[in-house]
């Protein structure tokens, strides 16, 4: 898969906000079995599982069998893409309210 791609099935991943909660779920603990993160959900395991595969194949959730269950965690490298994503336009943001900021202040004056 291209890099472009990637990204692209990342941003995809993150935009729903079961996916976002399953994120966080996986991030506060080391590993998670799929019937724990299932509890956490008002649908059923498949519907889960297939929230788990968009995450996987976006390279954000890795799994592991451990004899009849299959257990997941976060891989967060690929969200390093969307948080340089952020911050760029973070910097964007600031640097425009301070230049606002100036100008009321001129104006002002």
């Amino acid at each position: 898969m291209s890099e472009n791609n990637q990204l692209h099935d990342v941003y995809d991943a993150i935009a729903d906000p079961t996916r976002r909660q399953l994120i966080r779920l996986l991030a506060e603990a080391e590993e998670i079995p799929l019937h724990e993160l299932t509890a956490q959900f008002q649908m059923g395991r498949t519907a889960v599982s297939k929230h788990l595969t968009i995450l996987k194949d976006a390279g954000l959730v890795l799994d592991r069998k451990v004899g009849r269950e299959t257990r997941f965690r976060l891989n967060a490298s690929p969200l390093r893409e969307i948080q340089e994503w952020v911050a760029f336009y973070s910097k964007f943001w600031s640097t425009n309210m301070l230049r606002l900021n100036q100008l009321l202040e001129e104006e002002e004056e």
